[in-house]
C-alpha cells in the first residue's frame, strides 16, 4: 500500500503557483496512491465551508474526484483551517481526523497530528488554540456576516506574523516532554506531524521516529511516501 502524506501548504484564496501544484499532486502522485492524509493548513485560512467551498471550488472537485477514484483521503485541520466542516467532508469524500490520531499506515500504527498540539512552550499560542477549538466559538463565528470573518481572519494573520516575529524557533518548536508523553501516551513508535517548517527526520534513544513534514513554499512543494520500500520525501518539479 502506497500512502502520501503532506501539510502547510497554505493556499491562498487568490490564485498561484501553489494552488496549480497542489491541482497537479491531486492529478498525478495521489492518483497512484491508495491513501492520502492532509495534515492541517491546507488553506491559508478557512472562515467557513459556506465560503471555504466556494473560494477553493477547482481544489474542493479534485479532492471528490480523487475520493471517487478509489483513493482515501484523510484530512486533519491545522491552526489556519480549523472551521472546515461537515460539508467539506460530504463534498469531497475526506475523512475527517481528530488531533491527534493513532491510525496504521502501511501497517505501521502511527501517531499522526498536525504539531501544533505538542508546542506547549508557547503558552499564549496554547490558550488561543483552546479558545479556537472551541464548538460555541466556532458556532458563534460562523453566523457572522462573511465580510466580518473576512476582516477577522486577516487581523488574525497580521498578529500571527507579528507574534512569530517576536517568538524564538525554540518556543514556537515542538517541545520534548510533549512529544515523550504522545509516545507513551498513544504506545507508537512513529509520529507524524507537520506545523513547525522545520523538516527532518528525528530519532531518539528508545527508537521512537517521528517526522516532520515539510511546509510548502515557491522553492519547495514536498509529500512524504511510505511504502514497501519505505519512507521517501518526494519534491514536486518546480
Amino acid at each position: 500500500m502506497t500512502t502520501l502524506l503532506l501539510s502547510d501548504l497554505h493556499l491562498p484564496a487568490q490564485p498561484s503557483r501553489l494552488r496549480e501544484a497542489f491541482v497537479e499532486f491531486l492529478e498525478g502522485p495521489a492518483r497512484k496512491a491508495q491513501q492520502v492524509f492532509i495534515l492541517g493548513d491546507l488553506f491559508e485560512y478557512w472562515i467557513g465551508d459556506d465560503v471555504g467551498l466556494q473560494v477553493y471550488a477547482r481544489e474542493v472537485s479534485r479532492i471528490a474526484a480523487l475520493t471517487a477514484a478509489g483513493v482515501d483521503v484523510y484530512f486533519m485541520a491545522g491552526n489556519r483551517d480549523f472551521l472546515v466542516g461537515k460539508h467539506f467532508a460530504q463534498i469531497t469524500g475526506a475523512q475527517i481526523l481528530r488531533d491527534p490520531c493513532a491510525i496504521k499506515v502501511s501497517g505501521i500504527t502511527t501517531l499522526l497530528s498536525h504539531g501544533d498540539v505538542f508546542c506547549t512552550d508557547d503558552v499564549g499560542y496554547q490558550k488561543w488554540r483552546r479558545i479556537s477549538r472551541n464548538s460555541f466559538v466556532q458556532g458563534l463565528f460562523r453566523l457572522m456576516p462573511r465580510n466580518w470573518r473576512e476582516r477577522i481572519a486577516g487581523d488574525l494573520r497580521s498578529q500571527s506574523a507579528n507574534n512569530k516575529a517576536a517568538k524564538s524557533l525554540e518556543i514556537m518548536d515542538v517541545n520534548d516532554a510533549a512529544i515523550a508523553a504522545a509516545f507513551k501516551h498513544h504506545n507508537v513508535k512513529r509520529i507524524i506531524h507537520g506545523h513547525t517548517h522545520r523538516p527532518a527526520d528525528h530519532r531518539d534513544a528508545w527508537g521512537n521516529e517521528r517526522i516532520v513534514l515539510a511546509d510548502w513554499t515557491p522553492t519547495r512543494k514536498e509529500y512524504l511516501e511510505i511504502s514497501e520500500s519505505g519512507l521517501k520525501r518526494i519534491a514536486l518539479p518546480l
